[in-house]
Formats: C-alpha cells, structure tokens, sequence
C-alpha cells in the first residue's frame, strides 16, 4: 500500500465525524460533501506525519472551511437548509443515521439566523465538545470572547419555540446524577455517567489554586485531564462544595466562598454521559459567565 492509500484510509477513519460536524455548521449534506472533500485536498498537500493529532487538525480545517463557506454565503438569499437525503448521491446509512441523530430542520432553521462565529463556536462547543481554547484561534477571538459567542447563540437557540427544551432537561438530569455519585462516592455510577474518554479541562488559574493545595491533600491537576479514573480524582475533592448552577443556561456547578463563585464546572454532555468538564477559576472569565441558582428541589441527591 502506497503512503497515500494509507493516508487515505486514515482519512476515511475520520469522515463520518468530519461530515457531521459540516453538516451542522452548513445545514447542508451537498455542501458537507464539499467541505469534508475540501479537507482532504488540504491534507494531502500536508506533511501529515508532521500532525501529531490528526484527528482534531481535521476538525480544525473543516471548521475553517465551513466558517469561510457562511461567509461567502451572507450575501446569498436565506434558504432552507437541506438536509434531505440524496438517493442519486449514494447516501449511507450512516449519514442517515446521522441526519436523523440531533439535526433536525428546527434546529437547522434557527442555526442559519446565527452569525457565522456564532454559530460555529455553538456547534464545535456544545454538539462536539471542542474546547474554547481550540475554538478561539478559528474565529480570531480570545478565549473568553469565543465563551460569549457561544453563550449568546445558546441563548438565541433556545429562545426558539420551534425547539423542545428535552435537550437542556436531559443534560440538567445527568449533570445533577453526577454531582450526587462524585458526593456519594458511588463509582459505579460514575462509570456509567461519564463517557470512558472523558476529557476535564482547567484553566491556567484553577491549576495554580490546586498546586497551593497540594499540602493538604488536593489532587494533582494539569491543564488536561483524561479518563474516567483521572476525572474523578480530580473531582472527588471538591465534589461536597460543589453547588448545581446554571451556566449560560446549561447546569453546571459552581465552588463559592462568602457568596463569591471561585470556580466554575462547566459540563458537556453528549448521549446522556458527560464528555467534557471544564474547570474555570480565572476572575476574567468567571466574571463574563451568567450564573442562575438552581432550585434544591431540581436537584439530585
């Protein structure tokens, strides 16, 4: 086999999800096609053993891609976005899977009223858990900027009556389980609420405050924490003062001293398991975050 058949087939490893994600972003399987074709072309003028995570340098292209396509697209007439399969296009059962699995027309309809960063900090966020240090350098903001984009599509997404709040529902229910198992020390439900490449993020403060504690028995932290064991460890300390919030209208939990929140848990939920923890204690970000109390009652215990 050639270096570019096995490139190719490396390739082909990825373009399921690669087409999900333009599929999401352009409202369109003829445009996905496009754009999913459009990485590939990329690729192979690339040094790919140069890349050390192919993966999410895919992810990365299509994103661009999709992003340049909405832009171009502005100053096109609004359409419907289509989401039909195309027998002539020779559709697979996954992508029907997939067209079926999330995306539905509603969604699709009030995704296209989003600006095109909006739209894509919300999509790679909050459908594929990319973090918002990844997403900041597609769009060209900061961080904390790249929060408030998606933060504001949310808002408009969900201010949307053609859509059903199942979605937030579901997630409040799963991220409430998980901070009653992390209290109660209940691993086995753990286990079958956390996603086994579960992925826990911490910003550069929130390290800092966990090595000043490490004398007193806090777990160690990296800006990066992977696996169901690693995740729970780091959790498990600060599980008791955790507190279930609202962040940017999704739960999540929040650490307070005096009133003052001082870290914030802000939880990515895909199929009922959380996928990805981010955990935020920098006062700049905290201070953009729209944070709601949420009833004891809603609560698990």
């Amino acid at each position: 086999m050639s270096d570019r058949d096995l490139l190719a087939e490396r390739f082909e490893s990825h373009r399921e999800h690669l087409w999900a994600v333009a599929l999401r972003m352009l409202g369109s399987g003829h445009e996905a096609d496009d754009a999913v074709q459009e990485a590939w072309f990329r690729l192979s003028r690339t040094d790919a053993d140069a890349v050390e995570n192919l993966g999410g340098w895919l992810t990365t292209v299509v994103a661009r891609i999709c992003l340049d396509m909405l832009r171009t697209r502005t100053s096109r007439p609004e359409v419907l976005p289509d989401i039909a399969p195309d027998p002539a296009a020779g559709t697979s059962p996954e992508e029907e899977v997939l067209l079926a699995d999330s995306v539905g027309l509603a969604l699709l309809v009030v995704l296209d009223t989003l600006a095109p960063a909006e739209r894509l900090a919300f999509v790679l966020h909050d459908m594929f858990a990319v973090s918002f240090e990844e997403i900041a350098p597609i769009v060209g903001r900061t961080p904390v900027a790249t929060r408030q984009l998606a933060s504001r599509a949310r808002r408009r997404v969900q201010a949307r009556p053609v859509l059903p709040d199942a979605s937030a529902t579901a997630q409040r229910e799963v991220v409430a389980a998980f901070l009653a198992a992390a209290r109660g020390g209940d691993f086995t439900a753990l286990l079958r609420l956390l996603d086994p490449d579960v992925v826990l993020r911490a910003d550069a403060v929130a390290v800092d405050m966990a090595a000043a504690r490490a004398n007193v028995g806090a777990p160690d932290l990296s800006e990066e924490v992977r696996g169901v064991d690693a995740v729970v460890r780091v959790f498990s300390s600060g599980a008791k003062a955790a507190r279930l919030t609202l962040v940017d209208g999704l739960a999540g939990a929040v650490v307070s001293v005096g009133g003052r929140p001082m870290a914030v848990f802000d939880f990515t939920v895909r199929r009922s398991r959380v996928v990805g923890i981010e955990l935020l204690a920098d006062p700049e970000t905290l201070g953009v975050l729209h944070l709601e109390p949420v009833r004891s009652g809603s609560e698990r215990r």
